[in-house]
């Protein structure tokens, strides 16, 4: 439906405000802005972080209204660069004087095509909302969060990033938006539905953000810009990167079952959803990450079999469910003195019915310090369709593929899962080995992964200021290893300084959840050019090694290398 034009404000015709109407305006938007805004924000501080609240995982994104916690003043400055920076096309526009465009009784109409092909400031940078379209190729360099933030959004709808940060859904940022409006979307364009062949068997996949990088249309792979990732410590459900092997099942949690095998003299279970929920609910902050994340980078020393994984194959969610263990003791599981495993089975299957699997050894999954969870809420919200819904999977600590979605069988069997995810991928070789030389049957599946950092501010060839650098990033090991340290050099490893750590304190060996890392680095004056790098170390000090090319493997694994960006200064 389109959306009711709002009228440019000081526009009567094409004549321009009076002389101090702008000041007016500047005035009252401060006080509404600076003053105002604040006092609405005096919540009850959360600890140790900026907590986002999750955004609404149906499929529509319409903007909401989220309350913002701020810990201490570095957070508050901290969720003031957020609201500030992610397409804040609000409060600054006012600072910008450009013409007012004159009401149009018959405004341009432009199709969803013309819209998305203006999508860099060389072809102008486009933007919807609504049903009206809006020219903000003249604000890209102006953005306070720099020209990067706005173009995620360029040739497309800013609703999706509006219900991420819904403070710039206000009246007065309509209004000043509205100053750059130059036209609407063509109706019949806009009623138009996407057409999908019937016999697609990705079809039926939700919608995504348009913010999410992706590796792969179908099956669906994607993950976050580095710029956002570490906005926040705990990542929104819409930016989640998301990692599908098949298509998305859709799933009825009216009649969705969940079938635990009985051990021997046991009882088998089949378990509804309202079964699930009279378990004791358990809550914990756990990081996920795909085996392949940084993959890109053992690409370039030579080429690997998998998706272009960069730096955000990793995110970080408040999970809530049962208990693993306590669901494998109603049906009789105990821990075995010989070695044994969970099998898990999910929903999600190829043409030929085979579904996706995966298993974990029973001695974790029986531990309560484990913590594994069969998890049907994501940052207090039902699980979104690409990350399980109605139910998952969460391991703690072990690598992402193990994390089934979609769970529809849980066993416990003498051998670990016979799923090709299990036996014939998601394994570590040596750099010798290729693939008229491996033997998948030699190598461990992986289960915990090593500590990793890397940089997600500045970005790789972005040009920085003199004066003082701000360089941020993410740091986390597997196992429930705490990162104890992040050190960055600015110029190649020659020296080095310690960053800061941010986020939730947590309990030795159950560090499930990463640490957002900050430093702030004097450039040395008449420095032209900066090779930064990150690494980090966990509390049992293993340390990330310094190059890709002794850690390269043939699947693209495991990649913990430093990571490395360059940039350029200018004055």
């Amino acid at each position: 439906m389109a959306r009711p034009r709002p009228a440019p404000p000081h526009c009567a015709g094409s004549s321009r405000p009076a002389p101090g109407g702008y000041a007016t305006m500047l005035l009252r938007l401060y006080r509404t802005v600076v003053v105002g805004l604040p006092q609405a924000l005096r919540v009850k501080p959360t600890p140790s972080r900026l907590c986002l609240p999750a955004c609404s995982t149906n499929d529509s994104f319409k903007p909401q209204h989220p309350s913002l916690s701020f810990s201490d003043d570095n957070s508050r400055t901290q969720g003031w660069k957020v609201m500030g920076t992610l397409l804040g096309l609000g409060a600054v526009l006012a600072y910008h004087d450009h013409r007012c465009r004159a009401a149009q009784e018959s405004p341009q109409m432009y199709t969803k095509e013309e819209v998305r092909s203006h999508n860099s400031p060389e072809t102008g940078v486009w933007v919807t909302l609504g049903s009206e379209v809006f020219d903000v190729t003249k604000f890209v360099d102006l953005h306070p969060g720099g020209p990067s933030k706005l173009i995620l959004a360029a040739g497309g709808p800013l609703e999706p990033f509006w219900s991420l940060y819904a403070f710039h859904n206000q009246p007065h940022v309509r209004e000043l938006l509205a100053e750059y409006k130059i036209g609407e979307l063509n109706p019949e364009d806009n009623m138009s539905p996407p057409t999908l062949e019937a016999s697609d068997p990705y079809a039926d996949d939700p919608i995504r953000h348009p913010a999410l990088r992706i590796n792969s249309q179908r099956p669906f792979n994607a993950e976050p810009p580095p710029e956002l990732l570490t906005e926040n410590y705990i990542t929104p459900n819409p930016i989640f990167f998301t990692r599908n092997h098949l298509p998305v099942p859709n799933v009825d949690p009216d009649t969705y079952r969940l079938h635990i095998v009985g051990a021997p003299g046991g009882q088998s279970l089949s378990l509804s959803l309202d079964d699930l929920y009279k378990f004791p609910k358990h809550e914990i902050t756990v990081t996920l990450q795909c085996a392949g994340n940084r993959r890109s980078e053992m690409n370039k020393v030579k080429e690997v079999k998998g998706l272009e994984w960069r730096t955000g194959a990793i995110s970080t969610a408040r999970w809530a469910g049962a208990r693993l263990c306590d669901v494998l003791a109603q049906a009789g599981h105990r821990v075995r003195e010989t070695e044994a495993h969970v099998c898990f089975e999910g929903l999600d299957s190829d043409p030929s019915g085979t579904a996706y699997g995966a298993s974990i050894p029973l001695a974790r999954a029986l531990d309560p310090e484990a913590e594994v969870l069969l998890a049907y809420e994501m940052n207090g919200q039902p699980l979104p369709r690409d990350h399980g819904f109605p139910v998952r999977v969460v391991v703690p600590g072990v690598v992402g593929a193990r994390n089934v979605k979609w769970l529809g069988k849980v066993s416990v069997e003498s051998e670990e899962s016979y799923s090709h995810w299990q036996r014939r991928d998601y394994k570590g070789f040596s750099p010798s080995v290729d693939w008229d030389t491996v033997d998948f049957d030699l190598a461990p599946s992986i289960q915990e992964l090593p500590i990793q950092s890397a940089i997600t501010q500045p970005q790789d060839g972005a040009t920085v200021e003199s004066g003082e650098v701000t360089i941020k990033g993410y740091a986390w090991s597997g196992g429930g290893r705490a990162v104890i340290r992040v050190d960055v050099s600015i110029d190649g490893g020659l020296t080095w300084q310690e960053a800061e750590l941010e986020g939730e304190e947590q309990r030795p060996r159950r560090a499930w959840a990463w640490r957002i890392w900050e430093l702030k680095a004097q450039v040395p004056a008449e420095q032209k050019e900066l090779n930064i790098i990150c690494k980090a170390v966990d509390d049992s000090y293993n340390v990330q090694p310094d190059t890709v090319a002794p850690i390269w493997n043939l699947r693209g694994v495991l990649s913990n290398a430093w990571h490395r960006v360059h940039v350029r200064v200018v004055s």
